[in-house]
């Protein structure tokens, strides 16, 4: 067991708390408050310092912050094993839900309901992305050359400049602009993590290379969808709202395996199941291959972050205390504003735009603006969309 947890919780029962917390996971990064709350105040699992550090961890790496959360707190109470099985307890209702809804889409979609249905809940794509771009760039924007990366990323990915280069471009951009500096935690003395860590770290990695090569070697195709998922879990900074422009870029645009309006449907399930907008990785691989692609674009998506997650922890105060890494995630952040702003732009094109539609768009912003629950919006639109499309 991880010394640093304040009570020490079996396998079982990171898994099970998880699990039930998994059921009712919606609201994105907004479960990160549910799950202090189970892990710091009701079960004592870590103190409050340690939560707020595994925040910060996961607010600074790639993927979706709420399934971060879920394996650092597992990390911490239960070592590599209780990250797994908390990471995986954490999204497996999601997944399970996605791959329902997604088998029922591919089934039923061309009924005139249920067409009705999703050509409401696009106007709710746009408005939910347009909602993220507003709260991400306010959260970001702290100065003005903030506002030039999120304009400059945005300019690029129309010139259709890969988002992967954006990204590496706006973090060389962050490390070299002299003004802005953020503010280095000094790192705590801490004993050297020595063979342990190069344990955990080098067995996570061999087993997933064995992995990818066994997939390889059995179905190029399925290999090619979880490279590209990783791929995308990889450069997604800022959470699993910066998924949405990469996973679009390459599946929409690069390979053509759906239009942007299926796309937008598979993000609109994303928003009625539990679980963070990246599952729309599952609906992506059931579209395209069945069950097996489904199974595979979900452990593909959520690897590389878990794997950051259980490598980095050990070593977060030194890279708290680097200015060169907090300077190269400021640059990211920002440049992810503009990759928002442009999938608001390119989903609002996939809209045939009514005054109904502006009315409902408008509405459903409103209300998203004045934080009410994203499962009642969403609910409410589809409602609305059946009998007014």
């Amino acid at each position: 067991m991880n010394d640093s947890a304040k009570n020490h919780p079996s396998r079982l029962n990171l898994f099970a708390s998880f699990l039930r917390l998994g059921l009712t996971a919606f609201g994105g990064p907004a479960m990160i408050a549910y799950i202090r709350e189970m892990a710091v105040d009701r079960h004592e699992w870590l103190d409050g310092q340690t939560f707020k550090d595994g925040v910060v961890l996961c607010q600074s790496v790639p993927g979706a912050t709420a399934m971060q959360s879920a394996a650092y707190v597992g990390m911490k109470a239960g070592g590599v094993p209780g990250a797994l099985l908390s990471y995986i307890g954490f999204g497996l209702p999601a997944f399970a839900f996605m791959m329902v809804l997604s088998s029922l889409y591919a089934a039923y979609h061309g009924v005139p309901r249920v067409t009705s249905l999703f050509a409401g809940l696009q106007v709710l794509v746009c408005a939910v992305v347009a909602n993220a771009a507003w709260t991400f760039g306010r959260s970001t924007f702290k100065h003005y050359e903030d506002i030039v990366f999120a304009v400059v990323a945005a300019v690029l990915f129309w010139a259709g400049l890969s988002p992967f280069i954006i990204i590496v471009v706006a973090a060389m951009a962050g490390i070299l602009f002299p003004r802005s500096t953020p503010d280095p935690t000094p790192a705590k003395v801490q004993s050297n993590p020595g063979r342990h860590y190069l344990i955990q770290t080098a067995v996570p990695l061999l087993l997933l290379a064995a992995a990818l090569l066994a997939l390889n070697l059995m179905d190029r195709k399925l290999f090619s969808l979880a490279a590209l998922m990783m791929k995308v879990d990889l450069f997604a900074f800022g959470g699993g709202f910066a998924s949405v422009p990469l996973m679009l870029h390459e599946v929409v645009g690069v390979r053509g395996w759906m239009d942007s309006k299926t796309f937008m449907d598979g993000i609109v399930l994303g928003q009625v199941t539990p679980g963070p907008i990246v599952i729309t990785a599952t609906f992506v691989g059931y579209l395209t291959h069945r069950i097996a692609g489904a199974i595979v674009a979900t452990a593909a998506i959520f690897t590389p972050s878990f794997l950051m997650v259980i490598t980095i922890t050990p070593i977060m105060d030194k890279l708290k205390s680097s200015i060169y890494f907090l300077k190269a995630t400021k640059g990211i952040l920002a440049s992810f504003v503009g990759l928002l702003l442009f999938v608001t732009f390119k989903f609002s094109l996939a809209v045939h735009w009514d005054i109904l539609k502006v009315l409902l768009g408008l509405a459903v912003l409103a209300a998203l603006l004045k934080k009410v629950d994203l499962l009642y919006v969403v609910l409410a639109s589809a409602a609305l969309s059946v009998f007014i499309f």
